[in-house]
């Protein structure tokens, strides 16, 4: 089975395509991104309709502020953890709490500000905890419950060690200088119990939505300075 996996920029989001056997799409783009996101199946000469299913790693703002239109061009169902539906169905979601002093500060700049009309979407599947495999699409993984940032955040984990975790890392100058733990979640307890469950399965490589790739190995030096501290 040939299997392969591309980052295509939606904003300042970065959505992931997934392509086995089917085609996956991880994330819908944050506000301002879909010129990008076309403009990135283009280079890859991929059609919008060979999308099968869109999985969303949480159901906030810069990351579902495509979605109605990708989904549109694409007829793809959508999957997102049961905690965040309402929040894809409404169009409507919350912006998460800041953990870090500069978290802080973006979250009080952005609630005044920070109001994209997002288009609400039906979620064709509003899968539980145990999240789900993703062999019937011929992509070797998973999807994995992992909350923390969001209610219902969830990552997608390939066989291969590779992750992609939506917030729950990040990696963009706008939001930390290095990579590492999110600075904005609703339960930073969560995001590392999570992390830990995540590297005891060897993870290799985050994908986060925000920034560059990195070493896993960044968030457990993380995780134990935070401890010793």
């Amino acid at each position: 089975m040939t299997f392969s996996f591309d980052r295509i920029p939606a904003g300042i989001c970065n959505c992931y395509l997934l392509r086995g056997e089917k085609t996956i799409l991880i994330d819908g783009g944050a506000p301002g991104g879909l010129g990008a996101f076309k403009q990135g199946l283009q280079r890859l000469g991929v059609d919008p309709r060979e999308i099968q299913l869109i999985v969303l790693t949480h159901g906030h703002a810069d990351h579902i502020a495509c979605l109605g239109a990708i989904q549109q061009m694409s007829g793809a169902q959508v999957a997102v953890h049961q905690n965040d539906r309402a929040w894809v169905e409404s169009g409507r979601p919350q912006l998460p709490p800041g953990q870090t002093t500069w978290g802080k500060i973006m979250i009080g700049l952005a609630k005044p500000l920070f109001k994209p009309a997002i288009a609400p979407v039906k979620v064709d599947l509003a899968f539980g905890d145990a999240g789900f495999a993703l062999t019937d699409y011929g992509i070797p993984g998973r999807v994995i419950f992992t909350p923390g940032h969001s209610p219902g955040s969830s990552c997608i984990l390939l066989e291969s060690g590779d992750i992609f975790v939506g917030d729950l890392a990040m990696n963009a100058w706008f939001l930390r200088l290095t990579p590492g733990l999110p600075v904005l979640a609703d339960d930073m307890g969560q995001v590392i119990a999570a992390w830990e469950k995540l590297l005891a399965l060897g993870v290799k490589t985050v994908h986060p939505a925000h920034g560059d790739s990195f070493a896993a190995e960044i968030i457990r030096r993380e995780i134990d300075r935070r401890k010793a501290g």
